[in-house]
């Protein structure tokens, strides 16, 4: 399913950055099919599988995605608001915690004292985090743009504009489609990369 990956990992990872301004031209279904499947197969924790994705693959449906989660001041006085938008793909991950509670009242994973697991990391927005990391190197891989755009404002309309189930948690979204200049960087981009011994601690802090 789509181009098969070239690309040693270690590249993949060193050429890594969020595209902030796409053209217009398509995405060929068969590559986007193949991050997916990809991303899919990311770990899961107890094989939950509790990550899903929306792909919305046309101006109208991606426009439903920038309607709910913005408003008509952040994309007039947006610099990069029109390179964004013009993006052909966004996937949006969601997470089922649900699916984890059920997971792990099942009899592999049950406390043998009876007692409901305390989940002090929500681990399926880890793996859903996992499945957006192998999307975004996937697409290096095929010379793909992509951005991530995290969850500030707007899920609850956005659920509701897009039919997704209550329960369900939205992480954020994947931008896909074919970089386009000008792209200018985050100012972001101008911090300094922490050394390995900043933080990187060996045998203890």
């Amino acid at each position: 399913m789509g181009s098969v990956p070239t690309m040693e990992l270690s590249e993949a990872v060193r050429r890594r950055r969020m595209t902030r301004s796409f053209s217009e031209a398509s995405l060929d279904g068969t590559v986007v099919d193949g991050l997916l499947a990809e991303a899919l197969a990311a770990p899961s924790a107890g094989n939950t599988q509790g990550r899903e994705f929306v792909v919305l693959d046309s101006p109208a449906q991606t426009g439903r995605y920038w309607l709910a989660t913005t408003d008509a001041d952040w994309r007039a006085r947006s610099r990069r608001f029109q390179g964004l938008s013009r993006a052909p793909v966004v996937v949006l991950p969601f997470s089922d915690p649900d699916a984890y509670v059920r997971r792990y009242a099942e009899p592999d994973k049950a406390r043998p004292d009876g007692d409901e697991v305390e989940w002090v990391v929500p681990y399926w927005h880890v793996d859903a985090s996992f499945a957006v990391m192998s999307l975004l190197l996937g697409a290096v891989d095929r010379g793909v743009g992509a951005a991530f755009l995290g969850n500030f404002r707007g899920e609850g309309a956005l659920k509701e504009a897009l039919g997704v189930p209550a329960r369900m948690r939205w992480l954020g979204a994947v931008l896909l489609g074919h970089p386009a200049l000008p792209d200018p960087p985050s100012p972001s981009a101008t911090r300094p990369r922490r050394t390995m011994d900043e933080s990187v601690h060996r045998g203890g802090w």
